[in-house]
């Protein structure tokens, strides 16, 4: 049984394939036959791998092993924060979707580098590719977009009175992911056998000892070591939440650009549980790319700033991207449907902030904005 088929989701339904999806997969495949290309990432993905661990591995040792004073513990702990974000989105993400290589243990070794950096990678592929992939930004389905109480993020939603000041506080909020991800949100759904309001198989056997032994390993290069070596419970503490907000602002900024902005869609539960939208439109109208020109963006993201094509084709690995996105681009502009895009990294935060403040200041879906 699939990943996907053994997710237990909500019985919502999407109407036909259309003729545009037919044409986007058999361009796309036409590519690689064409250009003789795996839809792996191969050496090329093996050898950011490499420099990124590097990266993780040489800040940490400098961290802990070196830096002299308080202000360069705190420069290295960002960039502590910063590598264990670039683990997520050049490693395990195209791992935990099948994209990294072309072998499975390929694919589920790089998938556990999610486990090292605190997360889960069996619930992460749940949470992530079965539901939030299958069902992206449907109110009470899609648990990314699961704000409550603090952040509003879709239109279906209850406003508070708070949420008017939400585009300004939820910078802060999204420091504090990472650390939420790590010490309960993995726990707790294993705990109650639900990932939001989505039922999953809990974890058994070998998964479940996989689990407990990555939270192991991460507790251990986060505290116990720098603990071990003589640093002091508050330093460790304190350089570790430092740490873990950097990596948390970049992590949430990445998915709040992608489907977070004003000119997103978000499809409230459908009555009757059947969507308005064949499953390639609705990704088309949930997701939105951004910065696509901006090379050093795009290597540091792991091609996320393409996400539209990421969820057409989430088992092509992101090092494919920026070739394939003029083929997505020209395929749905030759079907009329709008292929949405931020042309910069600022119009894209300037967007999400409208995106937030709207929905903050009137119970109401805002109103739509092209994309810039």
């Amino acid at each position: 049984m699939s990943l996907e088929a053994a997710a237990v989701q909500e019985s919502i339904k999407f109407p036909s394939h259309t003729p545009l999806h037919a044409a986007l997969r058999s361009r796309v495949e036409g590519y690689f036959r064409t250009t003789g290309r795996r839809t792996d990432g191969g050496v090329r993905l093996t050898m950011k791998t490499a420099f990124v661990f590097v990266w993780l591995v040489g800040s940490y040792s400098a961290l802990v092993f070196w830096a002299p004073n308080w202000w360069v513990a705190g420069l290295l702990a960002a960039v502590v924060g910063l590598a264990v974000a670039g683990v997520g989105f050049n490693v395990q993400h195209d791992g935990g979707h099948d994209a990294y290589g072309a072998s499975g243990w390929a694919n589920r070794l790089s998938a556990y580098a999610l486990d090292i950096v605190g997360g889960s990678s069996y619930v992460w592929r749940f949470k992530h590719v079965a539901i939030h992939h299958q069902f992206t930004n449907v109110a009470d389905v899609d648990d990314d977009i699961d704000g409550a109480p603090f952040l509003r993020l879709s239109p279906e939603q209850p406003r508070r009175r708070y949420h008017r000041l939400q585009h300004w506080y939820a910078w802060i909020l999204f420091g504090f992911i990472s650390p939420k991800w790590a010490f309960y949100d993995d726990f707790h759904s294993v705990a109650t056998g639900r990932i939001g309001t989505q039922r999953f198989p809990r974890p058994k056997g070998a998964d479940l000892l996989l689990l407990f032994v990555g939270k192991l390993v991460f507790f251990g290069w986060v505290f116990a070591l720098p603990l071990a070596v003589g640093h002091s419970i508050g330093g460790v503490l304190l350089t570790y939440a430092f740490a873990s907000f950097v990596a948390g602002v970049t992590l949430s900024v990445v998915f709040q650009l992608a489907h977070c902005v004003d000119n997103a869609a978000f499809p409230g539960s459908p009555p009757g549980g059947r969507l308005s939208r064949p499953w390639a439109e609705h990704q088309l109208a949930t997701t939105v790319d951004f910065a696509p020109k901006n090379r050093v963006l795009c290597w540091y993201l792991g091609g996320l700033n393409f996400q539209v094509e990421h969820h057409l084709f989430p088992r092509v690995s992101h090092v494919h991207y920026p070739a394939i996105a003029p083929i997505v681009r020209d395929t749905c502009a030759e079907f009329g449907v709008q292929h949405l895009c931020h042309h910069s990294f600022f119009s894209a935060i300037g967007s999400h902030m409208r995106h937030l403040r709207d929905l903050g200041r009137a119970d109401r879906d805002p109103a739509p904005v092209t994309a810039r």
